[in-house]
């Protein structure tokens, strides 16, 4: 037997039925569909993956544009969501492809590459804006896709992200608890809504204890840029004992800053961040910070994606998940010390 035709010979099925049996379309009984399948496994055939994909006209390909300017992608914070993601997508038959291009003119065009010339059957979208164009450009070409994190839009669209403003509000409040009083943000762009969301808890519990919100910096979230933030306000006559990031990146920074003006992190200043990435835990002291369920987020958008493939609309499509919070070392009680002059932290999860 070769190929298809001697497939759907020994069968006595049509060449039709058989292709669109293994390419598992619904208007094939499900015991002819088993039937082709079982035939197919015992003589050894497979599909050619490219003739499939004309006949089914789709390329089987999510496409995810990676943004490259710093402080917009961080293989810490991505790399476990990307293969949760990709791993759901492939049980599915679908790759993921990962492009490249700078913020700006240089990824639209990538975005209207992959429409115009039909590289992809759908699109992720990370790090979204305030008015994202690539969400605009998607929608009015009508190409399903899914954000990590939310942005303004009229329209419904489908999303999953994290809850920023309730993680930063109860962050800053316990700090304020601890007898905090001048706390400091250190934000990624302001263009970047993750950021917003961020800021906007922070802010909360600032003017829920009524304190003043003027303590406040967008920089690119970079260690650099996070060390160099941290060292000028730390400088003023009225600097921060507490500063909350967010990212962990430019917690890290921040942390180096504080032990270069021979400060303690942890008992003369608490310093905060969002990820979790792996050099948080092995920071000293050990870094304050909160997460996602990385794996929970990146099977909801996998699975958001593959309805959205089989016809289903975006509206109700919007999932926000509850960070946890993860207490290290590196946030103590305002100006609080032992005996021996170390921070008496201990780090704890909730």
């Amino acid at each position: 037997m070769r190929g298809l035709r001697g497939l759907a010979n020994q069968l006595g099925l049509s060449i039709t039925t058989v292709s669109r049996a293994l390419d598992g379309y619904d208007d094939v009984a499900a015991e002819t569909r088993e039937r082709v399948r079982r035939a197919a496994d015992a003589a050894g055939y497979r599909p050619n993956p490219i003739a499939r994909r004309l006949r089914k006209g789709a390329s089987e390909t999510i496409a995810l544009v990676m943004p490259t300017e710093p402080g917009r992608f961080f293989e810490a914070a991505f790399e476990q969501l990307l293969a949760v993601v990709g791993a759901h997508l492939a049980e599915k038959r679908y790759d993921l492809m990962l492009l490249a291009a700078r913020p700006g003119r240089d990824e639209q065009m990538v975005y209207e590459r992959i429409i115009r010339e039909r590289r992809a059957d759908a699109c992720l979208v990370l790090r979204t804006r305030r008015n994202d164009p690539r969400v605009a450009l998607l929608q009015g070409a009508g190409m399903p896709f899914v954000c990590h994190g939310r942005t303004d839009c009229e329209r419904p669209y489908a999303f999953v992200d994290g809850d920023g403003a309730a993680g930063f509000f109860g962050l800053t409040a316990r700090l304020i608890g601890l007898g905090h009083r001048r706390i400091a943000f250190l934000g990624a762009p302001d263009d970047l809504m993750f950021s917003s969301y961020r800021r906007a808890g922070w802010r909360r519990a600032l003017a829920q204890a009524d304190l003043a919100d003027d303590l406040v910096l967008a920089l690119p979230a970079t260690e650099s840029e996070g060390e160099n933030a941290a060292a000028r306000l730390m400088a003023r006559a009225d600097a921060p004992s507490a500063l909350v990031c967010a990212t962990d990146r430019i917690a890290i920074g921040a942390v180096r800053a504080a032990q270069a003006a021979g400060l303690l992190v942890g008992r003369d200043v608490a310093i905060a961040g969002h990820d979790n990435i792996h050099a948080a835990q092995h920071l000293s002291p050990p870094l304050t910070t909160m997460e996602l369920d990385v794996a929970a987020v990146g099977a909801r958008m996998a699975r958001m994606t593959l309805a959205l493939l089989a016809g289903a609309k975006a509206d109700g499509m919007q999932e926000v998940f509850t960070p946890r919070q993860i207490l290290r070392e590196s946030t103590g009680e305002a100006g609080a010390q032992d005996p021996t002059g170390q921070s008496t932290m201990q780090g704890r999860t909730t």
